[in-house]
């Protein structure tokens, strides 16, 4: 990545906006696949929630036979554990630092931001919140893993030890297979943070349900803010 100016689709309170919600999309999707969550997350209007969707960078795609399309880093296998695209993550992180930046400087103070994503981009909201100097609100991985998880230990940050992170995943999920879910909320257990963990009746998507308690845990961390 040159240019590290992630673009973005975003969605303004009724009011001055109180808190933020930097949420990534999956591989090759874009920064408007999340967008019709807003509403229907009915969150009160008193958190005052800006919601920022940024596009990933264009690249190409190994496990696609090489074709361009929005991803925040290269996928060279599904298998894990597997080698990593190291370089693509940490390029993917330092953007999503900026925004993190950008927002504090409109105001919005890093204990009330939530970093969240889907698949790719659930993968960057654990790899960015976890070694950010400053405390989140939280962080909202779906249907994901923790990406380079043997750089962890040494690159994670002490601020957000105690920073609520919720980790959700669909059971039938043929494209990350809950297990790779599970070892990362495991994992993050053992360490301390302090994690939730659910699991539903679906695959590699979100259903009603995720939407509801999604909706439950973005109240609960915002209003503690």
């Amino acid at each position: 990545m040159t240019d590290p100016t992630l673009t973005t689709v975003e969605i303004e309170p009724a009011d001055a906006a109180r808190s933020s919600v930097i949420w990534m999309h999956g591989l090759g999707a874009d920064a408007r696949d999340f967008e019709p969550i807003v509403p229907e997350l009915k969150l009160p209007a008193a958190l005052g929630v800006r919601f920022v969707f940024p596009n990933a960078p264009i690249r190409p795609v190994t496990i696609n036979n090489g074709m361009r399309m929005r991803a925040w880093y290269d996928v060279l296998s599904l298998d894990l554990p597997r080698q990593e695209d190291a370089q693509g993550v940490h390029a993917s992180g330092q953007a999503l630092n900026l925004l993190l930046e950008r927002e504090k400087q409109r105001g919005i103070p890093a204990h009330r931001i939530v970093l969240a994503g889907f698949s790719q981009g659930g993968a960057m909201a654990l790899h960015t919140g976890l070694r950010y100097p400053e405390r989140l609100a939280g962080i909202l991985a779906l249907s994901c893993y923790i990406p380079l998880v043997a750089r962890l230990h040494d690159e994670r940050q002490s601020a957000n030890q105690s920073t609520p992170v919720f980790i959700t995943h669909g059971d039938c999920d043929a494209v990350i297979p809950m297990r790779y879910g599970q070892q990362s909320a495991d994992l993050l257990n053992s360490l301390g943070y302090a994690v939730e963990w659910r699991d539903y009746d679906m695959g590699h998507e979100v259903c009603w349900q995720e939407i509801r308690d999604i909706a439950e845990w973005l109240k609960r961390v915002l209003e503690s803010g």
